[in-house]
This record gives C-alpha cells, structure tokens and sequence, in this order.
C-alpha cells in the first residue's frame, strides 16, 4: 500500500457500509497497520445516506478522523451518488453500482476514473442478497491494497463467525463474495492493486462465480 489511503463508503441505511468500514479496520489494525473509522449517521438511520470515513495507512500517522477528499469513493444509492460528490476531486476512483437508475447524469465528472459494479445483481442471481456489501468490501480492498484479503476473511470470522457456526453456508457466501469481487476487479480493470492510471469512465460487466 505504502501510503495513507482515505475511502469514503456510503449507501442507504442497512446496506451495510459501516459493517464493510469496521472489517476494514480491524483487518487493517491486525495487520499493524494505522487505521480510523468514524461513521456518519444523522438522519440516515431514519432512512437517509449513512457514510463511513475510513483511514487506513502503514506508513503515515492519521490526524483528522475526517477528510476533505477521498481516494477511493462508493456509492451505493442515487442519494449516496449525489451525497459524495463533495469528496470527489482529479486525485479520486469513484465506484458506483450499476443497479442505480438515473444517476449517469450525477457521476462526477472530475474524478480520475470512475467504476460502475454490479454487486446488487450479482448478490441477488449468484449469490445472496445479504453479501451484497461483501462484494463491495473485495473490491474495494482490490482497487485499494489496504489490507489482504485472507486478513478481511480473519476479521470476518471475529465479526460474523457466530452466525456462521449456525449456518455454514453463510460462510462460503462470503467468503466467495470476497475472492470473487477481488479477482473480479483484477481482471477486468487490469489495474495493478493500490495503483491507478488514467482512462475512460466506463461500467464493468457482469461478475460471474464459481458454483460449488
């Protein structure tokens, strides 16, 4: 990774970003990594736009909990869409679901590139609706580098591993929902992890997984 990295989560109240921002830092914190969290809810436990700040660094120290902009922007909501456009700048990646309707007029324009993911629908056809947001977390940790993803699976199993012994096949959901959006990212964005290059703004096509 190398350097400090900032990574705005946000998306409707229950989608899960701020299960996705707390596995991301406990795997990062497991790593001896410097890693910050800080939620933000207001009304958004009411039904609005929940967002996450994550840090996460294994160099640099952290200061604010908060940031101005972000390297790494997803939005999971029309609202959530427009709501992060505030920290997005030429330095951002801004991913997107591709199951929002509406919004290609709300992307913004001045990110360094910006990714739509089709975790909703791969969620819903191939695997379950409840790893959606684990989809979202193995892409992210394969855009950004922040932590690996046997790391992310550990600090799944802290965070969900009673669940898990009750329903073994929750566990290979998730398990499949991370592997599968991390290896899915690589080939194709053909982007070495951590890195980043100049290019068109485009959508990705359809995940696809292994049926065991």
């Amino acid at each position: 990774m190398g350097k400090l990295v900032k990574i705005a989560l946000a998306g409707e109240g229950g989608q899960g970003v701020q299960s996705v921002a707390e596995i991301l830092v406990e795997a990062a914190n497991e790593e001896g990594k410097e890693a910050l969290y800080i939620p933000n809810f207001g009304v958004e436990q009411r039904g609005g736009v929940s967002i996450a700040f994550v840090q996460i660094s294994d160099e640099e120290k952290i200061g604010s909990p908060k940031y101005v902009k972000g390297d790494i922007v997803i939005a999971l909501s029309d609202r959530a869409v427009r709501r992060c456009a505030q920290y997005v700048d030429e330095n951002t990646v801004f991913i997107y679901d591709t199951s929002i309707e509406g919004v290609e007029d709300d992307l913004p324009k001045n990110a360094k590139k910006v990714f739509g993911i089709p975790a909703i629908e791969v969620a819903k056809n191939e695997l379950h609706p409840r790893v959606f947001n684990i989809i979202i977390m193995g892409a992210t940790i394969r855009a950004t580098q922040v932590v690996t993803p046997e790391q992310a699976k550990e600090a799944l199993e802290d965070k969900l591993g009673y669940k898990f012994e009750q329903n073994p096949q929750l566990r290979e959901l998730n398990y499949r929902a991370l592997s599968g959006a991390c290896n899915w990212l690589k080939a194709r964005c053909k982007i070495p992890a951590g890195k980043r290059r100049n290019s068109p703004h485009g959508r990705m096509e359809s995940l696809h997984y292994r049926k065991r």
